[in-house]
């Protein structure tokens, strides 16, 4: 009867065996959770990029490069709420030059481990916030709801020279399905180009637009001292109403210095596009004899010194006051 008893009893390499097993499953189990939490957390992160915070648009530009071709595969898009954060839609079209508080969105550098992880984990959270198509970072793509394919294909394409001059070019694009254009185009911000500080490679962006013209725009305001509306532009030889229909929603003009009409020199009102030689000399000699009050353009006109033309043209002038 003992001897049976003994005979089943397990022998010791199997008791060894078996907590060598259980050892091994929990330690399966442990490596498991450690994975499935790693993954968690890199996935999480990928929402929360790493942020700058920048009070001045210009600022940000010199410091980021935000609006520099060379930096695109590194630019990060412009939004007005922090990171994570649904933004208001804001009115599309603001100058370059506008200044304001801005965040700007600078994700660090991972490894492809860890981009390849992200991408196999759950679907990010998508989020709609205001961004340029024309330099918003691939990582801010995806946050907009693009795939990693679909957000390099926009960025291939500008890397190309290509160019969302409007939110319709974004919609031509054949990622952006039509879905996701009419979700993001409320917080499309493309800024317009101010001719006032635009140069001349920046103005061969505009359609219709070449070298030609680019020069002349640039050569033009600086003898009008700064445009005072977008209409000017047809003041330039062979700028016709068509050419500025097809840009006119695309450009915006900061107001320029006032042109000191009344207080100039009578050489430097002669090299005014908008007065001769002759009524430069008039200018003069009518603000000499008569009070800065009665000094008004109409005033001109009606002594005779101004012609219709330079009448009409300087009209569409900003001047500077009498007084």
């Amino acid at each position: 009867m003992t001897e049976g008893k003994k005979k089943q009893q397990p022998t010791s390499s199997f008791v060894v065996g078996a907590i060598a097993l259980v050892f091994l499953i929990i330690g399966y189990e442990a490596a498991l959770f450690i994975h499935k939490a790693a993954v968690l957390r890199i996935a999480a992160n990928r929402d929360h990029p790493d942020t700058v915070y920048v009070v001045d648009r210009a600022l940000a530009r010199e410091l980021l490069g935000v609006a520099e071709r060379a930096d695109r595969a590194d630019s990060a898009g412009i939004a007005p709420t922090a990171p994570g954060t649904s933004a208001a839609p804001a009115a599309s079209g603001a100058s370059e030059g506008d200044a304001g508080p801005v965040t700007v969105r600078r994700n660090a550098p991972h490894s492809p481990a860890v981009v390849a992880v992200r991408e196999k984990a759950a679907p990010r959270r998508v989020e709609s916030f205001r961004f340029n198509p024309n330099t918003v970072s691939v990582e801010d793509l995806q946050r907009l709801g693009f795939s990693l394919k679909q957000a390099q294909s926009i960025d291939n394409y500008r890397l190309k020279g290509g160019r969302f001059r409007r939110p319709s070019d974004f919609a031509k694009s054949f990622v952006v399905s039509d879905s996701v254009f009419q979700r993001l185009k409320p917080y499309i911000d493309i800024p317009l180009l101010d001719i006032n500080r635009a140069d001349s490679a920046s103005l061969l962006a505009l359609p219709g637009i070449g070298p030609y013209f680019a020069g002349k725009i640039v050569s033009y305001r600086e003898k009008l001292g700064g445009y005072s509306s977008v209409e000017q532009l047809l003041e330039i030889y062979h700028f016709d109403a068509d050419k500025l229909a097809g840009l006119r929603d695309l450009v915006t003009c900061s107001a320029p210095v006032p042109f000191a009409l009344w207080t100039l020199p009578e050489a430097d009102l002669a090299r005014h596009p908008h007065l001769s030689r002759t009524e430069a000399h008039a200018i003069v000699l009518y603000r000499q004899h008569h009070t800065p009050e009665a000094c008004t353009l109409d005033g001109l006109h009606k002594a005779g010194i101004l012609s219709e033309e330079h009448f009409a043209a300087l009209s569409r002038c900003l001047l500077a006051p009498a007084h």
